[in-house]
């Protein structure tokens, strides 16, 4: 009875992580995206907007047990048990926070703003789901392995863009804070913001940071 047990435990946890690792993967490959708004800023935030009421339509259909072949199934595969009978809110906020950065911030901060939503929280949930044991309190669920990594992914990231240690450190800090604030689904549009807005303003004090060009980092 307890092997049975354990095996289930330990199927749910596979289960878990195979759906983790299927959502995260699209979350990471938004980390290409400020290279893309480079050269191609208006087109790239009009496809990002298509894509996302397309998927929205979707949404709306499969409700009324209608699926729209691929986006359906992606969701459905994506969705975790919490997103169960209604709206998967995890890509409409990942869009909404891409656009918004890349609208409100110049380039670099957009930039820093929107790879640390792919590669600091993206890195973070699989971290966490993969070899996770010590929790956070009053996280939801959060890990301090996860936001270790997160921390590190954040910082590493934001200094291949602004070769700045300094504003790495605050940007990484701040970052790992809100990730680990139990907003489900909100972070991906709080994190791109919030750190494209903080590095917007710390990029902008002439003692911490000489300009310098985006592409430098890539």
């Amino acid at each position: 009875m307890v092997c049975s047990r354990i095996g289930i435990n330990f199927k749910k946890r596979v289960n878990s992580l195979k759906k983790e690792i299927f959502r995260k993967t699209i979350h990471l490959c938004t980390g290409v995206v400020p290279v893309l708004l480079h050269f191609y800023k208006t087109p790239v935030i009009i496809l990002l907007l298509l894509a996302l009421s397309a998927y929205l339509l979707s949404e709306f259909l499969r409700f009324r047990g209608i699926n729209i072949p691929l986006i359906s199934q992606i969701t459905v595969k994506a969705a975790r048990k919490r997103d169960e009978n209604k709206i998967v809110l995890g890509p409409v906020t990942l869009v909404l926070g891409v656009v918004s950065a890349s609208l409100l911030w110049p380039e670099t901060a957009a930039a820093i703003g929107i790879v640390a939503l792919a590669l600091g929280d993206g890195l973070a949930s699989l971290a966490g789901k993969s070899f996770g044991s010590l929790p956070l309190p009053f996280t939801g669920g959060k890990t301090v392995e996860g936001s270790l990594t997160c921390f590190t992914a954040i910082f590493v990231s934001c200094w291949m863009i602004s070769k700045n240690t300094v504003v790495s450190f605050i940007v990484a800090l701040t970052g790992c804070f809100i990730e680990c604030l139990p907003l489900k689904d909100f972070d991906n549009l709080l994190i791109p913001v919030v750190l494209g807005g903080l590095s917007a303003w710390l990029l902008n004090l002439p003692f911490l940071f000489p300009q310098i060009n985006l592409m430098q980092g890539f």
